[in-house]
């Protein structure tokens, strides 16, 4: 996306340099008053007796007519929480012995598909059920669920849920498909190259890439750019030239590497976005649509995302989409309506993100533009923001119908940056997302420095590796932080990976002792970290992948 700045001083030349210009929903030009920008994310309120959260969804977006040989699965979550989030509804407890079971019952338009016993108190709980009885179409399915739980002295509680399902016909031929696998949000989609072959998982790493002056006049670059291991090229609009724009895809495509299609400058214009989505949705290597980019920080209207989000699939319906925010907490529920995949772009690297030298103006929460929103400068802004994104979906119920991804720093020299970030300090930033939960790791922007693109490489060369514990929905995740070593635990089987990466730019040492048994270590991934016996040794700002068996 673009930075910031940019938004900002495009605003100041079309209001021909009038006061009163807003980013976030805050002032930011000294001659400006201070006003609260409103918007914010509500805080859920609190309740004294314990609630649950009965949810539900499909496994799988889309399911299609292949998929009728083995069971479908719904997911059916049922957490207890003290908190008014969405759909959490007061449940009277036993007092004494185990919470016992939900008897669930899920209908699709009307009909039941499935019976069975959930624990109450659970987010792993699968349900089956058949396909073979549904008609595939492109508009989703109604699902309706319902749980009887009977606890105190047989007194009987009802709760109730509703989700979709989307249940899609095969698509045109040539045509892919990228479903989403809501057990863990990651993405499954067939070889890039069109050719035939089974889903797999697809973690996207690459960059937002310049288009015109780049990759459009050197096809070359994309080839190494496919050696160099990354999955997604994600080219920066504006595509005037359609004769270039298919030949980029085109070799895309024989290399192998997914499409994210942006329509940044389109997204509000109902006629562009028909003829774009037509244009492209038969591409076998396009992975997802991209539209809004940073619309929170734009006088862009609220409702836009959701409707283009509407069109799209109205138009297509095989593919997600996906936007970038950059406000910290504005208006969030409302953009992020719009999208699959919810991005975060936090650049703190070379930035003083407390008083802006574009503007000459302090930065609050309330007040003032420093290209990093209501950021502290540390690389736990990174974290933090992943964090409070994830809890936000949680709170409004679409945990299991979202994914997050992040946005890495790859640039610098200008504007509120004053410096590009090192290689090692790229990866920290794209580690600190995976480990909090990002599903895709797509940087801003290409070209960028060799340092950047030798770590980024590393980094995506590993992945394939890695992936296979991250994107595992049997994983076992668990997430320690000590002394900002931040270190993130996947463990399928007898296997766990350990991601771990260093926020301090001095040396620090990470003891296994006390948090896995294994004995034997081995080094996928090196950027500044080794093992030491029983202590992952980290340099300064240095990452570590270890399989730890």
């Amino acid at each position: 996306m673009w930075p910031a700045v940019f938004y900002s001083f495009l605003a100041l030349f079309l209001a021909g340099g009038a006061s009163g210009q807003t980013w976030c929903g805050k002032n930011y030009m000294a001659s400006s008053p201070i006003v609260p920008p409103g918007g914010e994310f509500p805080i859920p309120a609190t309740s004294s007796e314990p609630l649950v959260a009965f949810r539900c969804a499909p496994a799988i977006r889309p399911y299609l007519p292949e998929d009728t040989s083995t069971p479908a699965v719904f997911i059916v979550d049922t957490p207890l929480t003290h908190l008014k989030v969405d759909n959490a509804q007061a449940i009277d407890l036993p007092g004494h012995g185990a919470l016992g079971d939900l008897a669930v019952t899920i209908s699709v338009n009307g009909r039941i598909v499935a019976k069975e016993n959930v624990p109450l108190n659970s987010t792993t709980a699968e349900v089956s059920f058949s396909l073979r009885t549904l008609t595939p179409q492109t508009k989703a399915f109604d699902v309706s669920c319902s749980a009887i739980y009977t606890a105190n002295k047989g007194k009987t509680q009802k709760f109730t849920a509703s989700s979709s399902l989307s249940f899609m016909p095969d698509p045109p031929k040539g045509r892919s498909v990228t479903k989403m696998d809501l057990r863990t949000g990651a993405l499954l989609a067939k070889p890039a190259t069109g050719e035939d072959g089974p889903y797999e998982t697809v973690f996207p790493i690459g960059f937002y890439t310049d288009f015109s002056s780049y990759i459009a006049a050197n096809l070359s670059i994309l080839n190494d750019l496919k050696e160099q291991g990354f999955t997604v090229v994600h080219p920066v609009p504006t595509f005037d030239n359609l004769t270039a724009l298919n030949a980029v895809v085109d070799r895309m495509q024989e290399l192998g590497l997914y499409l994210m299609y942006d329509m940044r400058w389109t997204y509000m214009n109902a006629t562009n976005v028909t003829e774009e989505v037509n244009r492209i949705k038969n591409r076998p290597n396009l992975l997802l649509w991209y539209t809004g980019d940073e619309p929170d920080g734009t006088s862009d209207p609220l409702d836009a995302t959701s409707n283009t989000y509407d069109l799209i699939y109205s138009l297509d319906g095989y593919h997600p989409v996906s936007l970038v925010l950059n406000c910290e907490n504005f208006y969030w529920t409302e953009y992020t309506a719009g999208s699959d995949i919810v991005m975060q772009d936090t650049y703190m690297i070379g930035n003083n993100v407390t008083f802006s030298n574009q503007w000459g103006t302090v930065c609050t929460p309330d007040y003032g533009d420093c290209g990093c929103d209501n950021c502290k400068g540390e690389f736990e802004d990174i974290s933090t923001r992943m964090d409070e994104f994830a809890e936000r979906l949680w709170v409004n119920g679409w945990d299991r119908t979202k994914a997050v991804w992040t946005v890495p720093q790859a640039f610098g020299g200008s504007s509120y940056w004053t410096r590009t970030p090192s290689g090692k300090e790229y990866v920290v930033q794209a580690v600190l997302g995976i480990n909090h939960g990002g599903l895709g790791v797509v940087a801003w922007n290409d070209p960028t420095t060799p340092d950047i693109k030798a770590s980024s490489s590393l980094l995506a060369k590993s992945l394939p590796t890695m992936k296979e514990f991250i994107l595992d929905p049997t994983a076992t995740f668990s997430h320690v932080k000590v002394d900002r070593i931040d270190v993130g635990f996947w463990t399928v089987g007898k296997q766990t990976l350990l991601l771990a990466t260093n926020l301090n730019y001095a040396p620090k040492t990470f003891s296994l002792d006390g948090v896995h048994a294994g004995k034997n270590v081995r080094q996928v991934f090196d950027s500044g970290a080794t093992v030491s016996g029983r202590e992952i040794v980290l340099e300064s700002v240095g990452t570590g992948a270890f399989i730890l068996s």
